[in-house]
């Protein structure tokens, strides 16, 4: 499914002032970035605009600010000399968004250079898609560039608003993103295992519904695991569970059986008297969970069953962790499935959140075939939903 939007390729930007909205919304402690993932994917669009003699005004949110005004820790400033490191091009950096000196910054930029303004998320608004700032922003550019993947899904002023007022076409991050995204679903290589995790089976639904209609083999970990345990009358002690979706799972194992689609559970789990870093792993049974204990992250012979199934894949898509990865005595199971994917001989696309954040930490991103940069945005591709940003951008001829 080729992506039916017009891109960066299908203008002339030569001398134009070109409104970029990336995705910059990285960690930042101390004023010192953690994260460069997202600036460095940036860097194909920004550079291939800087080499067409373009003038690149860049504008990005960070954070959850107040929206009542300047705050030093969501600053972009940091981000912007981030940035100029790593591309080693001319870039500038303006303490304003929608101001005088904003657009007094943008007037002053010449051909072949960089302009990053303040976070657009300082001013309320933009979350709101007031028209006000989307015609600000527009009145920077002569043409809307969006790159910004991770917030493609968001009907907010800087993401959609300047669509409504200037051409508008894609970057080649969000044109790659789509097509990477749209593509293993629509012609998987087979057999094609998908692989859930995270707390919650209602934020993950849609997905898990999905991964139904097109997957051979649908891998659950996390604490979602425990609400399907409860559909197959187990019981689940203290675990993280949804009462009101025990139905709803119960009918999913029905689908998926149905459909001849495999789905497998953990056998086995890390069990705690506690949630807290210092909590000292147990392994239960699946059908022997004790009533004091949860259930913090899927057990050795899980690992095992789930590492044999990724093994013989061709196409893996994984999103979310097996457990509470963020503490070391619980990120074992997100480990051994994420070596599991580096060591298979497939096509292994990360959805985005968490699971970015497992493969960072294991150290294993350079054995992804595709890591999305967008958590909520891939979720809705997957799901087959239109993304916001996406539709607002001019159609392919």
């Amino acid at each position: 499914m080729a992506f039916t939007k017009k891109t960066v390729r299908d203008i002339d930007v030569d001398g134009k002032r070109v409104l970029v909205r990336v995705d910059f919304n990285v960690p930042i402690k101390d004023g010192v970035v953690g994260d460069t993932t997202r600036i460095k994917a940036a860097l194909p669009t920004i550079n291939y605009l800087v080499e067409h003699n373009a003038r690149v005004i860049l504008m990005s949110h960070l954070g959850r600010p107040d929206g009542t005004g300047f705050q030093a820790e969501f600053s972009l400033e940091p981000v912007a000399a981030k940035l100029a490191e790593l591309s080693g091009l001319d870039v500038s950096f303006v303490a304003d968004t929608y101001g005088e000196k904003a657009a007094e910054a943008v007037a002053a930029v010449e051909p072949g250079k960089v302009l990053v303004l303040e976070n657009v998320r300082f001013d309320k608004r933009e979350k709101k898609n007031d028209p006000e700032i989307a015609k600000t922003l527009a009145s920077y550019g002569d043409v809307f560039v969006l790159d910004a993947f991770g917030t493609a899904h968001r009907a907010q002023g800087s993401v959609v608003g300047p669509a409504a007022y200037l051409p508008a076409v894609a970057g080649f991050l969000l044109e790659k993103e789509v097509d990477t995204l749209t593509g293993i679903f629509a012609e998987p290589e087979r057999p094609f295992v998908a692989i859930v995790g995270g707390s919650k089976v209602s934020s993950k639904i849609g997905v898990l519904d999905h991964l139904i209609d097109s997957a051979d083999t649908l891998i659950i970990g996390g604490g979602m695991a425990y609400t399907f345990f409860l559909a197959q009358g187990l019981s689940v002690g203290n675990s993280l569970k949804e009462e009101d979706w025990v139905e709803r799972a119960g009918e999913m194992l029905k689908k998926a059986e149905e459909k001849g689609v495999k789905i497998l559970l953990p056998v086995d789990n890390r069990v705690a008297d506690h949630f807290g870093e210092d909590a000292v792993p147990e392994v239960v049974s699946s059908d022997s969970i004790p009533d004091d204990r949860e259930g913090m992250d899927i057990g050795p012979k899980t690992e095992e069953l789930y590492a044999e199934a990724i093994k013989g894949a061709k196409t893996v898509f994984w999103n979310g962790p097996m457990g509470v990865f963020e503490f070391d005595n619980f990120a074992h199971g997100t480990e051994a499935v994420c070596r599991a994917v580096a060591d298979a001989d497939c096509t292994s696309i990360i959805g985005g959140g968490d699971s970015v954040a497992a493969v960072n930490k294991f150290n294993l991103a350079d054995k992804m075939s595709w890591i999305s940069t967008g958590g909520g945005a891939s979720m809705e591709l997957v799901e087959g939903k239109a993304l916001p940003g996406v539709e607002a951008l001019n159609d392919a001829e």
